[in-house]
Parts: C-alpha cells; structure tokens; sequence
C-alpha cells in the first residue's frame, strides 16, 4: 500500500496533544463501511480495532442506520433527558424481551451518563450508598475509566498519575493467574477480610472485568468468577460485573459473565449497546439495591434518544432469535485462534503467548517493544489493530461481531505477515 502525505496540521497545530489513536494511525479517514475504513485518498483499511468495542455490528450497519435516518426524518426526539419517549420505551421493552427475560436477570435498568466511566460512577455510588461503606475492592491491571472514581479502581499507573489527586477508597487485588497458578484464588484476600488487624475497611463492593481488555487481554476462568461471587454473597460485598467493553456479545453470550453461571449485583454495559457507535449507557442492579432519591445521579445526555432507536434495532436485528450471533462469534473466535496458534509455532521464540475469547484476542511478545512494531507494520499493511497491557506489550484485536470469515481470515494473514517483517 502506498501512503501518500495526508494534511494533519490542523490536528498537530489546534488539537490538545491528549490525542492517541491518531499518532499511531496517521491518515485522516473519511467514511467507513462494515469492517472498512477509508482514508480521503481512498486507502482502505481493515479494521481490527472496532471503535474500541463500540462499533460490534460494524460501521454503518444498513439496519441500524435505516432506524436511525427514519427516526430523525420523522423528527423524532434526540434530546429527552430522562423524560419518558417513545424511543425509549421500545428500547426498554426490546431489553426486557430479548436479554433480561431469557436470562432470568431481574435487573432494574437505570441510564446514567452516555459513557462507560460515569456507568462505572453509578455503579460505585450506589454501592456505597447501599452497604454505607466507602472501600471498593478491584483487581491488578483493571481498567475502568478516566474519572476520578473509575481511576481509583483503575490499575494503570500512567492513567491513575493524570489524576492529579489522591485516589482513594480503593484497594486492589490479585487477577486471576496473577502469581501464575502458584498461589490458590483468594487466599490473601479472604485472609485480610477476616483478620481484624490486616487494617483493610470492610469494603462495600467488589468491581471486575471477566476480560481484562486494556490490561492486557487477561481472561478470568469461570471457576474464578464463581469463586468470586461466592466469596462476595459470603462476606456482604456487591459484585460489580464492568462489561463495558466485553459485554454485548463480544465474548460470544450478550453478557460476559453468562459462561461462569453467576449473577452480579451490579452490571455496567456501554460501547456497543447503542450498537451503532452512538453514546449511551447502563448501569444494571439487583431491584432491592434501587434506593436512588430522584435525580441522586444524572447527566444532561443520558436520554439520547437516538442511541435508544439504534439500540432497539440492534436487539431486534441481531439477539431476537436466541443464540445464532453467539454461535457465530465463537466460530469467528475459532478461526482466529487457529490463527494464532499458527503465528506461534511460526515464532515459538517471539511470542510468549496469546489468549482470548469470542472476539476479543491478544497476542503478548517476550519483547515488550514488539507489540508497537508489529501495530505500525499492520496499519502500513492497511490493518487497523491497537496494543493494550500496562506496558502496551500486547497487540489486541478487536474486530466487530459481524465480520465475514473471508475479511477475518484476510486480517489475520496481515497480522501474521506483520509479525515476521517486524522480527
């Protein structure tokens, strides 16, 4: 692929040096399309990269952008605050019909601001406005926003330091294969829990992600996760379940936390739940742990409507019918990990190893630098992927749910190739 120079200085002059994505990605993109993005001189890229996990159903999905271009030519209305719509009754009632009921999930649905961190926020708040206790327990290399409260359950060193101020009120733990299988699960957590002298405040609750996606693709067993949960219900601590990014079927179930058996407390979801890329966001609890005064958290842009329109269109689409995109993912997850495992035996020296589930993969190399490398070859190769970890020593692919075998295989025979010119 031949790059010509794009025209970035409008961004380089005007745009906060806060920018990421587009320093590793520098073109200026114009459209996109299903698993597809195009520059403004027509490249084209496969994207492995998924807006994240907010775009699962690919960009512009034809369904989701008809409901989308109806609703707004009927003047339908975008901005509702939590009032009651329309669009947000069919959106609730979708929810209920196609997730919550065959799940048996007695969820109380409430919308907090149209981002996964303020998501993370409620979750937090009611927490402790339930337990009256202020400690929160989360776990190493979690990741789970960039506000003050989702920074203090946040792993990452880099991220907790733009902080500025002390953060407080939480305490982390070991991950699951943290000690790499040479301690049991939960031994030091359970002992602090019951020493009266460790000097841990009983926490109010217990904040996880089933997949760590930007710690590094960090799979927890089942096993872990039902240890988990028992040992919350054991020692009066709410489960917290973050299913921001691996939520709405990107490990194959619509919930990440469905293989392990267990039902949290508390669930916060956001990214592809409007399906479309379009903010929005829900934080999900117990009906007993409904005891927000009205208005105790709220946000100008929790009711945007066309988020719930996309939203519903997506349930109706795509989880209506049972398991077919479960089933579909898994398969797509099986091509990719033959995949993988093909790159390792190609550099048995190279890569320490890869892990995943559904559509959500990492690939980690023993040289912390290679994961870089190997994202700035695939981009020059015309593959949109990202790295993640605390280190970013892990290439991380993420493509949308709905991407056909040919394109999966094509992606991948790029990141192979990607890898071996970057040896």
């Amino acid at each position: 692929m031949t790059i010509t120079q794009p025209d970035l200085s409008v961004f380089e002059t005007l745009e906060s040096e806060v920018r990421s994505y587009c320093r590793g990605w520098p073109t200026v993109f114009d459209r996109a399309h299903g698993s597809r993005m195009y520059d403004e001189d027509g490249h084209e890229y496969l994207d492995f990269f998924a807006g994240a996990g907010s775009l699962n159903y690919g960009h512009n999905n034809p369904v989701l952008k008809r409901a989308l271009i109806d609703y707004l030519e009927r003047d339908g209305v975008t901005h509702g605050l939590d009032m009651s719509t329309t669009a947000k009754r069919a959106f609730l009632e979708s929810f209920q019909n196609y997730i919550l009921r065959p799940r048996d999930l007695p969820y109380k649905v409430m919308f907090p601001g149209p981002t996964g961190t303020n998501a993370v926020e409620s979750a937090l708040k009611l927490a402790r406005k339930v337990k009256g206790r202020e400690s929160v327990v989360s776990f190493t290399n979690a990741f789970h926003g960039m506000s003050l409260g989702s920074l203090a359950v946040t792993g990452n060193a880099f991220k907790r330091a733009g902080a500025g101020v002390p953060l407080v009120h939480g305490t982390p733990m070991p991950f699951d294969n943290y000690f790499d299988g040479q301690v049991p699960d939960f031994l030091w957590f359970e002992r602090i829990l019951e020493d009266q002298g460790s000097g841990l405040n009983k926490p109010a609750a217990v904040i996880v992600e089933t997949v760590q996606g930007e710690g590094g693709i960090n799979v927890a067993r089942p096993e872990w996760l039902r240890a988990l949960s028992e040992l919350c219900e054991r020692q009066d601590m709410l489960l917290i379940v973050d299913d921001i990014q691996m939520g709405c079927g990107r490990t194959g179930a619509f919930f990440s936390f469905e293989e392990a058996g267990i039902t949290p407390d508390i669930v916060t979801v956001s990214k592809s739940i409007s399906g479309y890329g379009l903010p929005m966001a829900l934080t999900m609890f117990k009906p007993e742990l409904d005891v927000w005064e009205p208005g105790e958290h709220n946000g100008t842009f929790r009711g945007n409507n066309p988020a719930f329109v996309t939203a519903t269109a997506t349930l109706e689409a795509y989880w209506a019918d049972g398991s077919a995109m479960e089933k579909q993912t898994r398969k797509r997850g099986e091509q990719v990990e033959q995949a993988m495992t093909a790159i390792t035996e190609e550099s048995p020296a190279d890569v320490k190893e890869f892990r995943g589930r559904g559509l959500v993969w990492g690939l980690e190399f023993h040289d912390k630098e290679r994961a870089g490398r190997v994202a700035k070859r695939a981009f020059e190769l015309g593959l949109l992927i990202e790295t993640s970890g605390p280190e970013s020593e892990v290439v991380k692919l993420l493509p949308a749910l709905t991407i056909t075998p040919d394109e999966l295989d094509e992606g991948l025979r790029v990141l192979a190739r990607a890898v071996r010119e970057t040896a």
